[in-house]
């Protein structure tokens, strides 16, 4: 298995700050993103945002209030969400 996929395999916990939003991997590993790559997290509560969910058999993230998935794999690769032109 690759280490890509044992990331995805692994998430633990998904935090967010005022700018960025950091996945944390039961192994100690960390991956960021800046928020401002998935505007519907950016414009979310952060209520809205601590509630996620593993999805797709621990490949995806879902926040239900507010319709959002994303692919870990997308996030490590660093992908932003569909539409959203680089700063």
């Amino acid at each position: 298995m690759g280490i890509l996929a044992e990331r995805v395999r692994d998430l633990l916990d998904v935090e967010f700050d005022e700018t960025q939003m950091t996945l944390r991997f039961t192994d100690g590993g960390l991956a960021t993103a800046p928020i401002w790559w998935y505007p519907r997290l950016q414009n979310a509560t952060p209520e809205q945002r601590r509630n996620w969910l593993l999805s797709g058999a621990g490949r995806g993230i879902h926040w239900p209030d507010i319709d959002e998935d994303l692919a870990i794999a997308g996030i490590l690769e660093g992908r932003m969400a569909p539409g959203v032109v680089a700063r």
